[in-house]
């Protein structure tokens, strides 16, 4: 079976910078992606590159920034009150999740300053180019449930167990 819309692939990935560095190893942890090829689950890039593999098929995918989580926005480099976090003790670096008008984004802190906090609103992936190691591991027909969901869900998971996106 190949990789086609309404079906569940299971695949491990090495994601990599462009200058080899390692940033998320799923067979490392022990837990494969599992997603609902076309619908969104994963990036486009990556979704075309996978298209009409078959279970075992090993690529390497490059994706350029503006493939991947974008170019960097000057624009998203703001500065905010420190009330706007809920931890007293705060520090360059530190990486908050927020919601947003488009779903949840993360929030790095840049510099903590006497009477507010200059914060990064781009995912911290933005602007890099990103190489993945994937490898196929299991391709499926998605049942009524993962449908009406738009992704994949827990084995014997009944249709009726789950609101269809499409109604709410």
């Amino acid at each position: 079976m190949t990789i086609d819309p309404q079906r569940v692939v299971t695949l491990h990935y090495v994601l990599s910078d462009s200058d080899g560095n390692v940033l998320d190893d799923s067979r490392a942890r022990a837990k494969p992606l599992e997603y609902l090829h076309g619908h969104g689950n994963i990036m486009a890039g990556l979704e075309q590159a996978l298209a009409g593999r078959p279970a075992g098929a090993e690529l390497s995918v490059t994706l350029m920034p503006a493939e991947a989580y974008g170019l960097r926005d000057e624009a998203l480099v703001r500065e905010v009150g420190r009330d706007a976090f809920p931890a007293p003790d705060l520090a360059p670096g530190m990486r908050f999740q927020t919601p947003g008008d488009d779903g949840p984004e993360i929030v790095t802190i840049l510099e903590v300053r006497d009477d507010g906090v200059l914060i990064d609103t781009n995912h911290p992936l933005a602007g890099h180019t990103l190489r993945y190691r994937l490898e196929v591991l299991e391709v499926r027909d998605a049942t009524r449930a993962e449908l009406a969901k738009g992704h994949p869900l827990p084995p014997g998971t009944e249709p009726g167990e789950v609101e269809d996106k499409k109604m709410v």
